[in-house]
């Protein structure tokens, strides 16, 4: 076995492998080179190559959001480790595992002009679990920060910093450790709910006729099937889930902006709950925050074993238990009560649902006849990733089949790291994957497609409307050069170029009848990784997507 010789980086690199860490991206430089050859150097690590360290974060998170078990994403001194921050900032508001090591030069070599150096010591600070700021030598304390850090990563579920000051020489190596680590467990705890609380609690309940049930970003198969038909038959419940939720049912609404845009002040107030609950992470509606906030509930009850968000300015409790085994205990303690709440408002979802197809009926080919045409005809026990801005906001009015797996990085719900993320979820997931990514979000992440693992089954889906076509939706958009230039980002941009450089097959369409042929090949061609463009028309889409909101009544 080749071991580095720098004892500091044997330290590290044992610790990660008596702790089951598997994953290594490597975004390549020369001051980490005594991680690089420790970890590549051995079998137990699967290690990544992503030269472009934003995309290296993605990439980790990717992997990390798939597997539920921290990456470790390893750099160079320098800028090369703020290029991280954008994926470590997604990493911490989506509870993702992340450990970033950087290397570093000795802390006299900072800020006295030598070359490659920054203050990289807590740099990520302000979105950080834990800073392990190692020094030079081999001591135990470097041993019980590189530790701490590594077990906050699995406990918390989030991003950490491991800082490591190496000085040169750098690539010279052995065959023998010369380091004995400390490891230090971490202790697993186990949250549970008092009865007592669960007595409160459902007291509560059983007395409420309007409860709501609202799920954010939720990972696959999460809620048992049980807890899912329980709820469904609940006339007093009415569960509102997103497309990132992974949590179907029939009778669960799930276009939430089609189905409540179009409300009157008297139906806002008649839907007003007087019990919320939420799980799940970030939440997309605008329109449900906005109604919750103006229409608060009595009671909102947040469950997550981590952290609760007031997202709608009126949280009264935080559950602190994952979402299933606490449902299950306290949904045992209810009872029916009598309620045209889930009822009424299932007869509005059966209008906007016909009001919804007769609309799509008689519009143009646009962004949203698009979306129609796509969602369909998504291949079943696929994973679909989407970017975010249009991509996210136009999949939520459409039902998307219960055996694909969705995600979206709406952690800081950026159009950065979307294909770097998909990418590294195809390689940890072997389910065939599909990218929707705006115009705008795919080229700012083109990089992604500069690495030699993307299988040859992931597929992006395109939808080029010749800028951020989501400015002109929201409030104060004018049709000036300003607007066009700095807003919109208007352009003439295509993949084509990108394509061939990077070996994906490439086709497009700009119409009904060719964007259905287009799918049909698209998912046929399985030989290498698939892009197809779709054209929509700049100046109609913000309209016809207005309009739809219009005529839902």
């Amino acid at each position: 076995m080749i071991y580095p010789k720098i004892p500091l980086a044997q330290s590290i690199i044992q610790i990660c492998l008596a702790k089951g860490i598997k994953n290594i991206v490597i975004s390549p430089g020369s001051r980490n080179a005594p991680l690089t050859i420790g970890f590549v150097n051995n079998p137990e690590f699967n290690c990544y190559s992503i030269a472009d360290e934003r995309c290296a974060a993605f990439f980790a998170v990717g992997i990390a959001q798939q597997t539920q078990r921290p990456v470790v994403v390893v750099c160079t001194s320098g800028s090369a480790l703020l290029n991280y921050y954008p994926a470590f900032a997604e990493a911490f508001y989506s509870q993702i595992p992340l450990i970033v090591i950087s290397a570093d030069r000795p802390q006299s070599k900072i800020d006295i002009g030598d070359g490659q150096t920054i203050r990289q010591q807590n740099v990520f600070k302000n979105h950080s679990l834990y800073n392990a700021n190692l020094t030079e030598d081999v001591s135990v304390e470097n041993d019980l920060k590189i530790n701490k850090a590594i077990n906050k990563a699995f406990t918390k579920k989030g991003p950490v910093h491991i800082n490591a000051p190496f000085e040169e020489p750098l690539y010279q190596t052995v065959s023998k450790l010369d380091v004995d680590v400390t490891i230090s467990a971490f202790k697993k705890i186990k949250h549970t709910i008092s009865i007592d609380q669960i007595i409160e609690f459902t007291n509560i309940w059983n007395k409420s006729k309007k409860k709501l049930i609202l799920v954010g970003e939720n990972k696959p198969d999460e809620i048992d099937a049980e807890i899912i038909e329980f709820l469904a038959k609940d006339n007093s419940v009415v569960v509102m889930t997103e497309t990132t939720s992974n949590l179907h049912h029939p009778s669960f609404l799930n276009t939430i902006d089609t189905i409540i845009t179009p409300f009157t002040n008297a139906d806002f107030k008649n839907f007003q709950p007087d019990i919320l609950i939420t799980f799940g992470g970030m939440v997309v509606s605008k329109r449900i925050k906005a109604f919750l906030r103006k229409y608060p509930p009595k009671h909102h009850w947040h469950i997550d074993i981590l952290r609760a968000y007031d997202t709608f300015g009126c949280l009264t409790k935080h559950f602190e238990v994952n979402p299933n085994p606490f449902l299950k205990q306290f949904l045992s303690f209810t009872i029916p009560i009598r309620s045209a709440y889930k009822t009424t408002f299932e007869k509005i979802a059966t209008i906007r649902k016909a009001k919804h197809q007769e609309y799509l009926s008689k519009i143009p080919f646009s962004d949203f006849k698009a979306f129609e045409k796509i969602i369909p005809s998504l291949p079943e026990d696929s994973m679909l990733h989407l970017s975010n801005s249009s991509a996210i906001r136009y999949a939520q009015l459409f039902a998307i089949n219960p055996s694909i797996q969705v995600f979206c990085n709406r952690g800081t719900s950026g159009i950065d790291g979307s294909t770097s993320t998909a990418i590294g979820a195809a390689v940890a997931n072997e389910r065939p994957t599909v990218l929707i990514a705006g115009d705008i979000g795919f080229l700012y992440d083109s990089n992604a497609l500069w690495n030699e693992y993307t299988p040859k089954n992931f597929k992006i889906i395109l939808i080029n409307n010749g800028g951020g076509g989501i400015f002109r939706i929201l409030p104060g958009h004018e049709e000036t050069p300003v607007f066009n230039k700095f807003f919109e980002t208007s352009h003439c941009l295509t993949a084509e170029h990108l394509a061939k450089m990077y070996g994906f097959e490439y086709s497009i369409a700009s119409n009904e009848i060719n964007l259905e042929t287009s799918l049909r090949a698209f998912y046929a061609q399985n030989d290498k990784p698939s892009i197809l463009e779709v054209f929509t028309p700049t100046l109609e889409n913000n309209k016809i997507l207005l309009q739809y909101f219009k005529e839902l009544v």
